[in-house]
């Protein structure tokens, strides 16, 4: 009952990014929002590191930290969307987040839930301790990733 009541309300909330969303009102409340976005990337960067490594065999596979790293990336995507809902377009912040995302909201929402799929396979994929599909899982991580960065990450 928990965790149909804990989906319900995820799909609620994400369902309401765009009734949400909402330009910033100052100055100050802009560069919040892209401090805040800016620190989630920056712990998925940190998650996905260790994963191109072990995909590129600098280090050896590790189905635990397989386990650990796509769960937290998994929760890192539910939480990306939420910290998109103040539209900073207005205001000269350091960003390298292209306006598009909020001109473009349904096609954005639909890379970040990639990535929450991407990550649950890539649990998946190191619960069942198979190394010979690990790297196509983590590759379908840096896919999503690619995906996102193309259309809307500044160079």
């Amino acid at each position: 009952m928990k965790k149909t009541i804990a989906i319900v309300l995820s799909a609620t909330l994400l369902s309401s990014f765009a009734v949400l969303a909402q330009p910033a009102k100052t100055a100050k409340q802009a560069a919040g929002a892209t401090e805040a976005r800016q620190a989630i990337f920056k712990l998925v960067k940190s998650n996905v590191g260790i994963l191109g490594a072990m995909n590129k065999g600098a280090v050896p596979f590790n189905a635990e930290i397989l386990q650990t790293n796509s769960k937290r990336l998994e929760q890192l995507s539910l939480m990306v969307e939420d910290y998109f809902a103040i539209d900073t377009t207005k205001f000269d912040v350091k960003t390298e987040a292209l306006d598009d995302i909020w001109k473009n909201k349904a096609d954005y929402k639909e890379k970040i839930k990639a990535l929450t799929v991407a990550s649950i396979k890539l649990n998946k994929v190191a619960a069942a301790g198979d190394e010979s599909k690990y790297k196509a899982a983590i590759g379908g991580i840096f896919k999503t990733c690619k995906g996102c960065h193309d259309s809307y990450k500044a160079d």
